[in-house]
């Protein structure tokens, strides 16, 4: 399998600068107050195309995620390669940090039971690098 095609699960953490009134599709408007947030997303088709994805600034918007990253800076990406299916539980994992705040109900997380794949921060940037692999 190709490097592209690899699947895996990652986190994009994100710094908003200032208050953001936001609508993010078919969820709604929401108020995304200025910090860090952490997204835990997927990608079983190929981990390295979905983060380049992320990475551009023009895109049409498919996810959640696309709306937030066109105010936010992305300061750290996460990846993980792996073939299991380890989303949800690698989000477990960042709610359980300290600080850990949800301000976007379902945001990314539309297809499974988590309150929310995006978490808030504050003003303290989380430690994320610092999760276990699995």
């Amino acid at each position: 399998m190709s490097q592209q095609r690899a699947p895996g699960v990652y986190h994009l953490v994100l710094h908003l600068a200032k208050p953001t009134l936001l609508r993010v599709g078919k969820l709604g408007r929401f108020t995304f107050p200025a910090g860090y947030y952490v997204y835990t997303g997927s990608a079983m088709s190929g981990l390295e195309r979905r983060l380049a994805r992320h990475r551009r600034r023009k895109k049409k918007l498919r996810w959640h995620i696309d709306y937030l990253l066109g105010r936010a800076d992305l300061v750290e990406v996460i990846a993980l390669a792996t073939r299991q299916r380890c989303e949800c539980e690698r989000n477990r994992q960042i709610m359980s940090l300290p600080g850990a705040e949800i301000v976007a109900p379902a945001f990314g997380s539309s297809d499974c039971r988590c309150a929310t794949h995006l978490v808030y921060f504050g003003a303290l940037r989380p430690n994320v690098s610092r999760l276990g692999t699995h």
